[in-house]
């Protein structure tokens, strides 16, 4: 053994946390690219973290009871990449740190759920893991309620940065996670009173314990670089019983010969040589990505340190007598029969023809499948009897106990969905919460990032036109309809009856991997779907709801309460002569899934084509084409009720019908 190995032979718990140092700077000096400042500045406080606290088993990655570690401060990747790589993650290769932010590397710029075996969450835009990691705690403590704690016992550790505090969705959830008393969540904050434009006193001067303790949290600061400090604090962190912020005053770029506490470790490389100075400064005589084998052996150790507890906890887990529903919700998985009222009332509905608001239907889709799935939780934005979304006797999800399924979110859009984000990336949930259409726009960015992840999570999107008439054009939306569809791998669903919303909402629950946006009316609409088709047709997307007489000269598309006045426009062209269909389009991205030629059997080439939608036109080109008709909004909304707001925009069935004939 040389020299420099005998000195790391039994290595301090300081030496260790030097291992993810230089891994973080190796990292980004070699991409070229990335922040070494926050990985340096929290090495301590993440060694001890893993080393002593953390419940985890780098073997089993997926192991259903693992503490959940969730890196808020996303652009410091090299923080929770190294520790993976150090505790013997498989996935998290030498040759994946050294191809850090490459091309088909697993170690993207921020980190990314399912890239990466051990990523929990993706990260980056900065608050959003503190506002998604309660999600996470709200699943562990409704499922301990569910399963008991044989099963579900497990902590929630995020490590959440100064922009993560500034950014306004953590006031939405610390506020949230304060009233629901999560006393199994921990925030790490990295108090290194640095942004990238300098000191954080330039833009803030809010005083954070304050705030957190006035949200209802416990509070503590102390030295993030006292590894006796930061055990103590940490111990004390699981003995609280709210959610806790521990303030860790650290250094950025820790250990940085020249450069440690500078803005200038935030974002950029630290050069060569820098590097160079900060290896003799650490006593560090290694190559680039090279560890010494007694750090390997350390670190190591702290990866397989959870085996004994998770192979416990499996024992538990063969004998118990909710094991098969256990392991069917961690896998996202329906209980069996879970439609079968659902396709007895759609039966029933054919029947009954019953002219309702599509909010109103999306209620009676709930009611019909709700307790058919016990891991559907619920909520709203406040707006509970407008959404529609509270199943009837529902007990409430809240402290002590957190058995019930629905949630009183607040005013909190953002810290809704993003917290809806964290209950379906932990498992065993499936989360759906309501708020107007218009104040999607609050939601959009965890609306996103959850599409971007691919979870199930349900956005109950009512009010979704001028329809909603009085409350005036803030709350009518326009642009969201495009503005939801231009968002990869999210369904958009506008359905047009009830029989639609029932439909829509068996796709949303069925679909794993894709969230999905129910855009639901205010008003009345009659039913459309007046036949038993023997299948889901909304499934499809678009599909042909009305044939025309003959061979077809128009086809009019349409969504939602507008497909009404499709098919009475259609009404009046038959009537003159002209055969027409009608094509109702209840999710443009499912529509995109299907074959060509059922697109363009559906679509009609060779027919005047007209939309009409209560929005505006962006995206329908892919209807209708570029010279196809089009009814719907073209600017703002106003004032008045309903009906006279469809007369005053021209969205009417005499405007298609216009439409059609100045194109045949």
């Amino acid at each position: 053994m040389t020299d420099a190995q005998a000195a790391f032979a039994k290595p301090s718990p300081k030496q260790m946390a030097d291992a993810i140092r230089v891994l973080a700077m190796d990292g980004v000096e070699k991409a070229k690219s990335g922040h070494p400042g926050m990985p340096m500045g929290m090495a301590d406080v993440a060694t001890v973290l893993y080393s002593k606290f953390l419940k985890f088993d780098a073997s089993r990655p997926d192991w259903a009871d693992r503490d959940r570690f969730i890196l808020s401060a996303g652009h410091g990747s090299m923080l929770i990449y190294a520790l993976l790589h150090l505790t013997g993650y498989k996935e998290a290769t030498k040759e994946q740190l050294e191809n850090f932010r490459q091309w088909g590397s697993r170690t993207a710029g921020h980190p990314e759920y399912g890239h990466l075996a051990g990523v929990e969450t993706t990260t980056g835009p900065l608050g959003q893991g503190l506002a998604t990691s309660v999600g996470f705690a709200l699943a562990e403590r409704h499922l301990a309620a569910r399963f008991g704690k044989d099963l579900v016992d497990h902590r929630t550790w995020v490590v959440a940065g100064d922009g993560c505090l500034m950014e306004g969705v953590s006031q939405e959830a610390i506020a949230l996670a304060g009233r629901l008393k999560l006393n199994k969540l921990c925030v790490l904050w990295d108090d290194n009173e640095i942004t990238i434009d300098g000191k954080v006193s330039l833009s803030d001067a809010t005083d954070q314990l304050a705030r957190f303790k006035a949200s209802g949290w416990a509070v503590k600061a102390i030295d993030g670089h006292d590894h006796k400090q930061i055990q103590k604090a940490l111990a004390w962190a699981t003995k609280q019983s709210k959610p806790t912020l521990i303030a860790c005053k650290t250094k950025i770029g820790k250990g940085a010969a020249t450069m440690e506490g500078s803005h200038k470790t935030h974002g950029a490389a630290l050069g060569a040589t820098e590097i160079a100075a900060t290896r003799t400064a650490l006593h560090w005589p290694f190559a680039p990505f090279e560890m010494p084998e007694g750090i390997q052996k350390a670190w190591a150790k702290v990866g397989k340190q959870g085996a004994k507890t998770r192979k416990a906890w499996e024992a538990r887990l063969l004998n118990h007598a909710q094991r098969d529903d256990f392991t069917r919700a961690m896998a996202g998985d329906l209980p069996t029969g879970a439609f079968e009222a659902l396709d007895a009332k759609l039966k029933q509905l054919v029947a009954d023809k019953p002219a309702l608001a599509t909010r109103q239907s999306s209620g009676e889709a709930l009611e019909t499948v709700f307790n058919a799935i016990p891991e559907m939780i619920g909520g709203s934005a406040d707006l509970t009897g407008s959404n529609n979304t509270f199943v009837k006797d529902t007990q409430i999800l809240d402290a002590p106990d957190y058995a019930g399924r629905y949630l009183n979110y607040g005013i909190r859009e953002f810290g809704m969905a993003a917290a809806m984000n964290g209950l379906a990336l932990h498992g065993g949930v499936i989360p759906y919460g309501g708020t107007f259409m218009a104040f999607a726009d609050y939601s959009r960015p965890a609306i996103r990032l959850g599409a971007l992840m691919g979870v199930r999570a349900i956005h109950v999107l009512t009010h979704d036109s001028i329809g909603l008439g009085e409350d005036g054009p803030t709350h009518q939306p326009v642009e969201h309809l495009a503005a939801l569809r231009a968002i990869p791998n999210l369904m958009v669903f506008r359905p047009a009856d009830t029989v639609e919303a029932l439909e829509c909402w068996q796709v949303a629950l069925q679909h794993k991997k894709t969230p999905s946006g129910m855009c639901l009316s205010r008003q009345k609409t009659p039913a459309v779907r007046l036949t038993d088709a023997g299948e889901n047709l909304s499934r499809k997307g678009a599909y042909e709801l009305k044939a025309a007489n003959g061979v077809a000269k128009v086809t009019l598309f349409g969504t939602g309460t507008e497909v009404a006045l499709a098919l009475k426009a259609a009404e009046t062209l038959e009537a003159e002569g002209v055969p027409t269909r009608v094509v109702s389009v209840p999710c443009f991205e499912l529509f995109e899934q299907q074959p060509k030629a059922y697109q363009d059997a559906v679509i009609g080439r060779g027919t005047v084509r007209v939309a009409v939608e209560a929005a505006i036109k962006q995206g329908w080109e892919r209807f209708i084409g570029e010279d196809g008709g089009f009814v719907g909004m073209t600017g703002f909304g106003a004032s008045a009720p309903a009906e006279v707001l469809y007369r005053e925009f021209g969205i009417t069935a005499e405007a298609v019908v216009e439409a059609a004939k100045a194109r045949l």
